[in-house]
């Protein structure tokens, strides 16, 4: 039979809860990406600074998911079909409990409104397949991803994450430590990328009150290349951390103005 006469094949969608019945929109715009200030000379990039509203009713209900799925056990956690749209749109980040789910092996989070993970991820220890994909606010993911040595599947989109392969996006600007005490339960996340920053990235160990040492780092996670971000209590934990991957940047750095490799 000729290719023209073969009948026609019906794929099935892969992620029907991803796709609102109704006017409502469960993602807010994100223009970080623009080609024009990626291409652009000079072109900067910042964080993202939200901060969770943890009395709407989205979060709330989160937390709820959560604890259902930490007391039965599941091995897929897929919380935002059981929001509203409206609902989705005010989760932009993880709770912190979100570690305590260490049976599941797959986490879905198709089409959310985060701009940030957590690094209590780490502590999903059954992880295996991860799937962020069209999180358009989601540019980078926490170190502690990596503790998730079961984890071998990802779909990401990786052209909203900082360095991507395409447009080799730039990274935010890292600073070093500062003099000031710091409430690492309350940081700025515009500054820090995150809200907290309690136990270093690399050996685990308490961050000084004087803020992280901060790093971003290049490396395959599952089936894609990430950009991570690594809060560590010393230089001597940045410097005891692996070379970048292949085609990105060699070394940790501080972002800003780098050269990375040419895009592909």
């Amino acid at each position: 039979m000729a290719d023209e006469q073969l009948p026609a094949r019906v794929f099935p969608n892969r992620f029907p809860e991803a796709v609102d019945s109704g006017p409502e929109v469960s993602q807010d715009g994100c223009d970080c990406f623009s080609q024009v200030r990626v291409s652009s000379p000079g072109a900067v990039a910042s964080f993202h600074a939200e901060i969770q509203d943890t009395s709407a009713p989205g979060w709330l209900r989160l937390l709820e998911l959560i604890e259902e799925a930490a007391a039965d056990g599941r091995e897929e956690f897929r919380p935002l079909p059981e929001l509203s749209p409206e609902e989705r749109r005010q989760v932009v980040t993880l709770p912190a409990s979100i570690g305590r789910l260490t049976a599941v092996r797959t986490l879905v989070l198709y089409g959310s409104n985060l701009v940030r993970i957590p690094p209590e991820i780490g502590g999903m220890t059954g992880l295996e397949q991860f799937s962020p994909y069209t999180s358009r606010r989601l540019h980078w993911f926490p170190y502690e991803i990596t503790r998730c040595a079961r984890l071998a599947r990802s779909t990401v989109s990786t052209r909203s994450i900082y360095g991507n392969y395409k447009y080799r996006s730039p990274f935010p600007r890292l600073l070093p430590p500062g003099d000031t005490v710091l409430d690492l339960d309350s940081l700025a996340p515009v500054r820090w990328g995150t809200t907290a920053a309690r136990t270093c990235s690399v050996c685990t160990g308490p961050i000084s009150a004087t803020g992280p040492h901060q790093a971003w780092l290049s490396q395959v996670v599952a089936t894609d290349v990430l950009p991570l971000l690594v809060n560590a209590c010393s230089q001597e934990c940045l410097d005891a951390l692996p070379p970048g991957a292949k085609g990105y940047f060699p070394a940790p750095h501080r972002g800003g103005a780098i050269e990375q490799p040419p895009s592909r």
